[in-house]
């Protein structure tokens, strides 16, 4: 087990830059926690005490609008670290973090987290550098409901989930998840994803789609 946690820390950008030694120091402040679909981690202006590292499963990280509608800022898969903003002196600016499916991570508290920052600053770099890309991604998602057309984003959003698994077949989401990841309606999305059917661009199942037609996905993507 030990050994497993050292190699999955190892991996992670935020500690590349530290020595075995010191990653065998982390293991004695780090715990291994796993939850069930559903779980709430934080909610908007929670302070936080903990950082998550996940190792396995997908952690959502949204926000609720007044009238009770969702919007997806941001899915996590495994190597992804959250709940750093709370350990800069930021609340959560309005955000849950949810997990999607059965999920398996380290935690670290508050002080350990603080205390590493402080004695390497190449990890202090690192997590600067980790929370830069995250608003880059917000940013370019922002970008996207402001400028690009529905079709467009749904072409982009389901190229980025194919490349994350390494496959063509995309299993598990509902219209409803893809309408809250790119700030839509379920309809809208549902009439889209028959659209591309229609054109031979993907094949449809229930939870599951397939990509028939990369190329044309990846203009369509850019238009």
């Amino acid at each position: 087990m030990q050994e497993q946690k050292l190699t999955y820390l190892s991996s992670i950008q935020v500690f590349r830059d530290l020595s075995p030694n010191e990653l065998m120091e982390m293991d004695r402040q780090i715990t291994m926690s796993t939850c069930l679909p559903g779980k709430i981690f934080y909610m908007p202006e929670d302070s936080g005490e903990v950082l998550f590292l996940l190792k396995k499963g997908q952690v959502q990280i949204y926000r609720l609008a007044p009238n009770g509608k969702k919007l997806v800022v941001a899915t996590l898969g495994p190597g992804a670290i959250f709940g750093e903003m709370s350990l800069v002196g930021q609340g959560m600016h309005n955000t849950f973090a949810e997990a999607i499916d059965e999920c398996l991570l380290c935690v670290m508290s508050r002080a350990d987290v603080e205390r590493l920052m402080r004695e390497k600053p190449d990890v202090a770099y690192r997590f600067f550098e980790t929370m830069g890309d995250r608003v880059t991604q917000l940013e370019a998602s922002l970008e996207n409901i402001a400028f690009k057309s529905i079709p467009a984003r749904l072409a982009d959003l389901l190229l980025q989930l194919s490349a994350d698994r390494g496959s063509t077949v995309i299993r598990g989401y509902t219209h409803q998840d893809f309408s809250e990841m790119l700030g839509t309606y379920r309809e809208t999305i549902t009439q889209t994803l028959n659209d591309f059917k229609a054109q031979g661009l993907i094949d449809i199942g229930r939870k599951r789609i397939v990509l028939l037609d990369c190329s044309r996905l990846e203009l369509l993507a850019q238009s």
